[in-house]
């Protein structure tokens, strides 16, 4: 099973959203099938292919708001940008609070991120690119 550290060191290479492609090869060398990620408090649920999961926190310093608003729209352009190399990770993650994203799933046997709304409701599913952006 895969470890916090492992995770931490796989996460720290990936500065922008054109590093996305390969933190997701990193993480599924590990073992890791999908993972969750919380907007409001930057924490994270890794699972493996049985089920077994480990949970990472941000920590105290993360709380964003995330709006009642759902604007599907607008969270594509942000995501394009920040696969641009045009934001780093809090930025973005500060602008999906903004445009209602609760959390996201990424699928790494699909290979695709599922954006949810506060109220569970598909916002977005974008494909995960198995080649650098």
């Amino acid at each position: 099973m895969f470890t916090q550290e492992q995770i931490k060191d796989a996460h720290t290479k990936a500065k922008t959203g054109a590093d996305y492609p390969r933190y997701i090869r990193d993480l599924k060398k590990l073992g890791i099938h999908h993972y969750d990620y919380v907007v409001e408090n930057g924490s994270n649920m890794y699972y493996d292919e049985n089920g077994n999961y480990l949970i990472t926190e941000a920590g105290n310093s993360i709380h964003r708001v995330v709006s009642d608003s759902a604007a599907p729209e607008l969270l594509k352009k942000y995501i394009l940008h920040h696969q641009e190399g045009g934001s780093d990770y809090p930025t973005f993650c500060l602008q999906a609070a903004e445009v209602g994203v609760e959390r996201w799933t990424s699928d790494l046997e699909k290979m695709v991120c599922s954006y949810y709304d506060k109220k569970g409701n598909p916002m977005y599913d974008e494909p995960i690119p198995e080649t650098e952006y």
